[in-house]
């Protein structure tokens, strides 16, 4: 089982529960506390500097703001600063998000290794990950998993995402179709950005052009 675990988690009653629940319930020897993501980083720097590093990361998304300055101010930078250094460490996010393709960009381009939702069974579902995770596994809550198994979280490419942010911004079709040609996308006639609204929204079973442009928010997707 992992011996050392840092808890990035600004409320101190879910900190402190968190570090109680892998106390009792996965034995884990050494669990840290801190409530801002700077606080977290150095902590974390410090264990490097000791040659007595953490094992994983268990990390809330958002933070409060603070009085005090703060150069990390959310789940993801604190994760990336902390992969810079040390790249095997296991990372678990803990979070009220559940936009099933926001959670798979964190997979994505975290790399992280398991993701639970905080609600009635969260901390249970996070024992369980912790085990899993320890033996190489992944880990989604189930409500989660089971969403983002329906198909209905659908890669994106560039050009797509560019398409649907012009859309959201107002543009219409011939709008679009000028932007892209002066930054040389293509393609940028006309028709071939209908043809490609037309096939995304099928996709998304979208009604129309806004619709369309709600549904991949919602997914987190744009």
């Amino acid at each position: 089982m992992f011996k050392k675990v840092l808890v990035a988690e600004d409320f101190g009653s879910i900190n402190h529960g968190i570090a109680q629940i892998l106390n009792e319930r996965a034995k884990i020897e050494e669990i840290q506390q801190a409530q801002y993501c700077d606080e977290a980083y150095l902590k974390f720097r410090r264990a490097c500097s000791d040659n007595s590093p953490f094992d994983l990361l268990i990390t809330d998304l958002s933070f409060k703001e603070s009085h005090r300055e703060r150069k990390l101010v959310s789940g993801t930078q604190l994760i990336e600063a902390i992969r810079a250094i040390q790249p095997d460490i296991k990372i678990i996010i803990y979070s009220m998000e559940d936009r099933p393709g926001k959670v798979k960009s964190f997979f994505n381009d975290l790399g992280i290794n398991g993701y639970i939702c905080k609600g009635r069974y969260g901390l249970n579902e996070l024992v369980q990950s912790v085990k899993e995770i320890y033996e190489d596994k992944t880990y989604i809550s189930p409500q989660l998993e089971s969403a983002m198994s329906k198909n209905n979280v659908f890669e994106l490419k560039d050009y797509d995402l560019l398409l649907l942010k012009y859309l959201s911004d107002g543009l219409t079709q011939e709008e679009i179709g000028d932007c892209f040609k002066k930054n040389h996308i293509s393609p940028n006639s006309i028709s071939s950005i209908e043809k490609r609204l037309n096939k995304l929204k099928f996709n998304f079973k979208a009604k129309n052009a806004i619709h369309l442009v709600a549904m991949t928010k919602d997914l987190g997707l744009l």
